[in-house]
């Protein structure tokens, strides 16, 4: 489903604008808050902390090879890939995807 916004969702915003994008959504029945969203970014990042709290055994992630360079040129090396279950929205607008 096509996520829009309207003119009210622009109440107080001055364009052109680089705000960043945060939202709440459901991850794995788990309520995750101040999700940012990049559309500059190419990976779907969730840091240790969070995985950890969602309690999901470390040996689901599937190991990955490929290191992640941010913005400074510093390299991380992931600890895995995992795909977990997202909803965003409520109902009955709302939709669920599987993320990686």
């Amino acid at each position: 489903e096509v996520i829009t916004f309207s003119e009210a969702d622009y109440e107080g915003v001055h364009l052109p604008h680089d705000d960043p994008v945060v939202v709440t959504l459901l991850v794995e029945l788990f309520t995750m808050k101040r999700i940012l969203i990049d559309s500059g970014s190419s990976a779907d990042i969730l840091y240790k902390h969070a995985f950890d709290q969602l309690r999901i055994p470390a040996d689901q992630l599937k190991p990955i090879k490929t290191p992640l360079v941010g913005f400074t040129g510093e390299t991380i090396h992931p600890m895995g890939s995992i795909n977990l279950s997202v909803v965003a929205g409520t109902a009955p607008c709302q939709t669920q995807v599987e993320m990686t």
